[in-house]
């Protein structure tokens, strides 16, 4: 807070303070402001190495390939040739011992020696050798870009505070040589080991760089090529640091995930805490037992509902097939569309056409009238005092952030509560991500206390999902995406609902990063709600070791998985007891999980567990330690391990053909997310709906205040609905339960988002007059 008031904070405000408090806030931002350095240091060699280096040598690498297609093709057509003819020798020798001589002449008859030879050495120039892995032509491509990296290479150990763990050490040495290496033009092979290391050599110089660094042809022999070698480490630091083998000491974004884990006597206070508020035990035994026992009722009964064979009816929505491999799949039908009543259409439209027409700042300060959400921004300075008609003054800002239309439109100059300076002076000093979730905590609140809400849901299924935005300008919180970006670059805004279409958090995510990095900070950081017992998503936010730590925190974890029967199933058999038998599902049930791996890891399992139940570390920094980039760590392997366990069981549940509910109740929650999205792209219209904040704070602040207005207009048609319910049943019109059931509160026909910007806060206690359905049509 003292960090962000000083950077908002001019030489004037600062000078005014007290001494104390004058002191405090420069050295606060002082803190803050080498913390970002380092990040944005690191966020900006990130996007070098991606985007300028290893995506722009890839490319050259597949052109490169390309423009030699030809040439290949036809040294391939001569090289076939000349077999051909052999293969014809050998097969018209009828048994009998091949003359090599008459061979010869046959095959130099079919092509002749000139062009043969001339075919060997093309393919020799430009086929792999066996022994190449598949990024041999990138990273030659790669050592052509030295010259971008050579302005950096001197400061970069020096100014940047690395430290690394054990498997992270030889890349860290290696970094901190290159200072020295980088006014080298060469050096020989013997020289080079002994300054940098064997074991650096060893663990850095690996696969198709050794012949780069240490066998370039245009060197002279023994010598090393350094800016090979400098590409090398490059590359391999670009990895760790994804990793978090490498990490910067303080820093927020590239911080050690592990020092912030829950350790020592800070995990002996917190452990019995949380053991209890998970549901779990010290005792890694029973937890599995329990497990072992889950599964093997989900693979009986499910056993039970497939067999036997023909005494199924033939339409049943789960089969099992053979692949093209021989193998058996599990395959699922699609879910069929629940039929809507005649009594569902006629209501929905009813209701509809009862909603007052509104413009959105009046939905913001009816909202305020009845919560008094905004009441929750309060000073950055945290001063005691309010100015007047703040209220109107944070809805224009709403209004101007979450309709991206900037201060512009909303300043009315003859009123002191919306002039330029006023609105600027709000929105620098009151708007900011404690502010808002304070204020959204409010709404949620009032969402879930309306009779309507609660026939949609009890608050307890989530869903999290991102919409993409489009940043037109440069920044390096944006990345590049061809199918959601075209040409340009773009963010995410990953965000969940729960089942009273309430958002209860979000977070902005660079670029169109794998969800699954993500969306247990947005689960945990919630803004306010019950915690959901179940969270669905999309395909992309799933992986094992996201199962594991989703189960462990006692959330039911249900992703939409579009790929079923190349899923595994597994099973757990504990020691010392035989295989279950499970009848038809014997054929895929083929995987063991391997008890002793999460036995062995449980106490560090727990110690994450409860690091991240008590906040001290983020999600998307353990799941880049404990995955690796694919390679994942012992305890990530063990997390990947239970977690297979918790998919199987999600499979199995998301199989049943005698009861669709689970399913349906992921699909329904995932599709009111998807009409929410559509709500969110109404209202924020502006600027063609393009983001064009520089900056990740300013990113989160105004997407932040998009949720914020979803969530005030969503609460506005809630009310709105349950009063129109209420009046068609005072009148006598038949109102099902369960039509209510399927009602929205993201209707949005009768909402106004453009052009009108008056902020008037409204007069008496009540509701607007609803209109008569019967004349709504001419109000069109």
């Amino acid at each position: 807070m003292l960090a962000r008031q000083g950077l908002t904070s001019n030489a004037a405000m600062l000078r005014r303070l007290p001494e104390v408090r004058r002191t405090a806030t420069l050295v606060a931002t002082a803190r803050a402001l080498e913390v970002a350095a380092v990040d944005d240091a690191l966020d900006l060699f990130a996007v070098l190495m991606t985007s300028k280096l290893l995506a722009a040598a890839e490319r050259s690498s597949i052109k490169e390939r390309l423009r030699s297609l030809p040439q290949l093709r036809q040294a391939s057509i001569t090289l076939a040739a000349a077999a051909r003819a052999l293969l014809e020798v050998a097969d018209g020798g009828s048994g009998e011992v091949l003359d090599p001589a008459a061979a010869w002449s046959r095959l130099l008859v079919a092509v002749p020696r000139e062009r043969l030879a001339a075919a060997v050495a093309t393919v020799d120039e430009l086929a792999p050798d066996a022994d190449d892995d598949t990024d041999a032509a990138t990273r030659a491509e790669l050592v052509k870009r030295y010259a971008t990296v050579r302005p950096f290479l001197a400061m970069l150990a020096e100014v940047v505070p690395f430290d690394a763990t054990e498997a992270g050490r030889p890349v860290l040495v290696a970094v901190q040589g290159l200072a020295e290496l980088a006014g080298r033009r060469r050096i020989r092979h013997e020289q080079f080991v002994a300054f940098v290391g064997a074991e650096v050599v060893g663990k850095v110089v690996i696969g198709s760089w050794r012949p780069l660094v240490f066998a370039n042809p245009d060197l002279a022999e023994g010598a090393v090529d350094l800016r090979a070698y400098t590409l090398c480490v490059l590359e391999a630091l670009h990895r760790g640091l994804r990793r978090r083998d490498v990490y910067a000491v303080g820093s927020a974004r590239w911080g050690d995930p592990r020092a912030r884990l829950l350790d020592g006597p800070a995990w002996e206070q917190a452990r019995p805490r949380v053991l209890t508020a998970l549901r779990l035990s010290d005792a890694a035994q029973p937890h599995l037992r329990d497990l072992a026992d889950r599964l093997d009722t989900a693979y009986t009964g499910l056993a039970a509902k497939l067999a036997p064979s023909g005494q199924r009816p033939t339409d049943i929505p789960v089969r099992l097939e053979p692949g093209l491999d021989g193998r058996m799949r599990l395959h699922l039908a699609r879910l069929d569309a629940v039929p809507e009543p005649a009594s569902l259409v006629a209501l929905r439209e009813r209701v509809a056409a009862m909603l007052p027409r509104v413009d959105l700042p009046e939905v913001l300060l009816e909202v305020d009238a009845w919560t008094g959400y905004l009441g929750g921004f309060t000073h950055l300075a945290e001063t005691g005092t309010r100015m007047d008609d703040l209220t109107v003054s944070m809805a224009a800002v709403l209004v101007a952030e979450g309709c991206n239309l900037g201060l512009a439109p909303v300043v009315k100059p003859g009123q002191p509560a919306l002039t330029r300076d006023r609105l600027s002076h709000v929105a620098q000093n009151y708007l900011r991500s404690e502010t808002l979730a304070s204020a959204n905590a409010q709404l949620i609140k009032a969402q879930a206390g309306i009779e309507v809400a609660r026939l949609w849901g009890g608050g307890l299924v989530a869903s999290v999902d991102g919409l993409r935005f489009v940043v037109p300008i440069r920044t390096l919180d944006a990345g590049p995406n061809p199918r959601y970006f075209g040409q340009r670059r773009g963010i995410t805004w990953l965000n969940a609902i729960n089942d009273q279409v309430a958002g209860i958090g979000a977070v902005v995510v660079t670029g169109t990063m794998r969800d699954s990095l993500h969306v247990l900070d947005v689960i945990l950081n919630r803004d306010g709600g019950p915690a959901p017992e179940l969270v669905a998503t999309d395909t992309a936010s799933y992986s094992d070791i996201v199962f594991g730590l989703f189960r462990l925190l006692g959330y039911q974890f249900s992703p939409r998985i579009a790929d079923l029967p190349d899923q595994r199933l597994w099973r757990l058999t504990l020691p010392g007891t035989p295989a279950a038998d499970y009848g038809p599902l014997n054929a895929v049930a083929r995987h063991h999980l391997s008890y002793e791996r999460i036995r062995t890891h449980w106490p560090d399992m727990l110690r994450v567990a409860g690091s991240l139940h008590t906040g001290t570390v983020t999600g998307y920094d353990l799941l880049r330690m404990l995955g690796r980039d694919g390679h994942p760590s012992p305890l990530g392997t063990a997390f990947a391990e239970y977690g297979r366990a918790a998919k199987t069981l999600h499979l199995l549940a998301m199989c049943d053909p005698d009861d669709e509910t689970y399913r349906r109740t992921v699909h329904t929650q995932l599709t009111v997310q998807e009409s929410r999205h559509r709500l969110a792209r109404k209202i924020f219209h502006g600027q063609r709906g393009e983001l064009r904040q520089r900056y990740r704070d300013g990113q989160e602040d105004q997407l932040g205040a998009l949720g914020l207005v979803l969530n005030a207009a969503v609460l506005w048609n809630t009310r709105y609905t349950d009063a129109a319910l209420a009046q068609l049943r005072a009148d006598g019109y038949p109102v099902l339960a369960e039509d209510v059931a399927r009602l929205s509160p993201l209707v949005d026909s009768h909402l106004n988002v453009h052009g009108r910007y008056a902020f008037t806060p409204p007069t008496g206690d009540g509701l607007r007059p609803l209109r008569d359905p019967a004349v709504a049509a001419d109000d069109e």
